[in-house]
């Protein structure tokens, strides 16, 4: 099963002047140029509502818990989203043991959205 890395495309800084590259923008290059984890596609997403918490990523896969992460930095935090999202797609259920997370992962999540139930 597929496991999907969304990064908002939009997240930019308050303080960034017009017509600077967006962050979420860099981070979603740097993510791709970086290579997805087996089982994972990177995809870019135009917003996540987390504005006062850019640049942030989204884990989801059908059948699985969902994740929302913020505060993450295009030029620092490449290596520990992909760690992350690899150990979310070992995750048959989504839920990554506390300590086999990412510390960025740990101390910077947005939101846990319960899996959909099966459609009746």
């Amino acid at each position: 099963m597929t496991v999907t890395l969304s990064v908002c495309l939009t997240c930019r800084r308050a303080s960034a002047p017009e017509g600077e590259v967006r962050p979420g923008t860099a981070l979603h290059a740097a993510l791709q140029a970086a290579g997805a984890p087996a089982g994972v596609v990177i995809r870019g997403v135009e917003c996540l509502s987390a504005c006062d918490n850019g640049c942030s990523v989204a884990l989801s896969a059908p059948g699985r818990w969902a994740y929302v992460y913020g505060h993450m930095d295009p030029e620092v935090h490449v290596a520990d989203i992909l760690a992350g999202a690899a150990a979310y797609a070992n995750a048959p259920d989504g839920i990554v043991p506390w300590r086999e997370r990412p510390v960025i992962f740990r101390k910077q999540s947005l939101a846990r959205i319960p899996p959909l139930e099966p459609a009746k």
